[in-house]
């Protein structure tokens, strides 16, 4: 399907722009009533679906991005050059969407700029934030080749393909830090996080996490837009993908299984409580099942196959970072008679997200130069 073939107001279409809709409508809810009024979040509570799923789980998602970019541009491995303009996209929406997240989720939204020019360089607060900044902005650099091109800005678009390589290696500095900087964030609770997931070594199992989720990520995108968009679908590409998550499955695997060991012990996780049912669905459905499966050459291979050991990791990596920024608070909450679940306006939200992030990707689509076929 060539761009000019992309239709645009379909029912799919009209459906993500009224969930848009509505979450503008949320948005300015929460802006002029304030976080108690639109969330169900408390001071036992303070961060809750919005960090949990928008920001830690939309960060994993967008790791897709500097994994890609390196291995075209530093790596030089021209085989996965073809998904790199979407990858590098998918990207740039994830962590938009991060920071919009974080500024709905601030007590003072308007007070988000702070962390630019007020630095507190000892805090990992601050660490976090400012990747936040920094590498957005670099995902959007990475990303401007196309939007130049588009506007016949040849002199801007040769410019910024001969800086490339640089650009992405910053790049690539800056998310290895920030995907295992959001693991270190809680590790100034230790007294709250449950010993299933609060670990010296929560750095390094976000990070290699985040790897596993953006190998998936991307394999997932690839196949879903060729089935929307009907384009060739890179058929060596995804086995390569694939073949990818299953080396870093197995490292997953063990790193998990080390630091349970090292920690509260194999007993915790088949305790019975709610938590420990939590750590168990997050291994099976995000761990176990896709190493298995991706260790069989039929499901390595298979588009279908690779298509649903994609969503096994996604949802289970998901469900790893919900563990850590709300389920895995649950008991000590629970000592003060406080629980927590999402409101109707936080879920609206988050789909809102999600939605604008589909339809950002759909336009890019129609009007830029994203896929292998349109840039020959």
């Amino acid at each position: 399907m060539k761009q000019r073939d992309i239709k645009m107001m379909t029912p799919t279409t009209i459906g993500l722009i009224v969930v848009m809709a509505a979450g503008a409508l949320v948005a300015v809810y929460r802006l002029f009533k304030g976080l108690g009024a639109a969330t169900n979040l408390n001071n036992l509570w303070p961060w809750g679906f919005w960090i949990g799923m928008d920001v830690l789980g939309g960060v994993a998602m967008a790791a897709g991005g500097f994994i890609i970019a390196g291995a075209v541009y530093i790596l030089n491995w021209k085989k996965y050059k073809p998904i790199v303009r979407p990858a590098i996209l998918n990207a740039f929406f994830g962590y938009v969407l991060a920071a919009t997240a974080i500024f709905f989720d601030m007590g003072q939204s308007f007070r988000i700029w702070h962390p630019v020019v007020m630095w507190q360089v000892n805090s990992i607060m601050f660490i976090v934030a400012i990747h936040v900044v920094l590498y957005t902005t670099t995902l959007g650099a990475e990303s401007s080749p196309m939007l130049f091109e588009r506007l016949k800005m040849m002199g801007a678009y040769r410019f910024m393909n001969a800086i490339m390589v640089p650009i992405v290696l910053f790049g690539v500095l800056l998310s290895t830090l920030h995907q295992s900087s959001l693991g270190a964030v809680y590790l100034i609770i230790p007294s709250k996080l449950s010993p299933l997931w609060y670990s010296s070594r929560l750095p390094y199992l976000f990070l290699v996490s985040a790897v596993f989720m953006g190998l998936s990520m991307v394999s997932f995108e690839t196949i879903l837009s060729s089935r929307l968009f009907n384009h060739p679908l890179p058929v060596e590409i995804l086995r390569g993908l694939a073949r990818g998550s299953l080396i870093v499955a197995g490292f997953y695997f063990i790193l998990k299984v080390w630091d349970l060991v090292a920690g509260p012990g194999i007993g915790a996780a088949f305790a019975g409580s709610f938590t420990a049912n939590m750590y168990l669905l997050e291994m099976v459905i995000g761990v176990m099942l896709p190493l298995v499966l991706l260790a069989m050459p039929k499901y390595r291979t298979g588009i279908n196959s690779i298509f649903s050991v994609n969503l096994l990791v996604i949802v289970g990596v998901l469900i790893n970072r919900m563990n850590v920024g709300i389920f895995g608070l649950a008991e000590y909450a629970s000592r003060f008679g406080v629980d927590y679940f999402p409101s109707l306006m936080e879920l609206i939200l988050t789909a809102a997200f999600i939605a604008f992030a589909f339809f950002g990707f759909k336009v890019s689509a129609k009007y830029l130069n994203l896929f292998p076929e349109t840039e020959h």
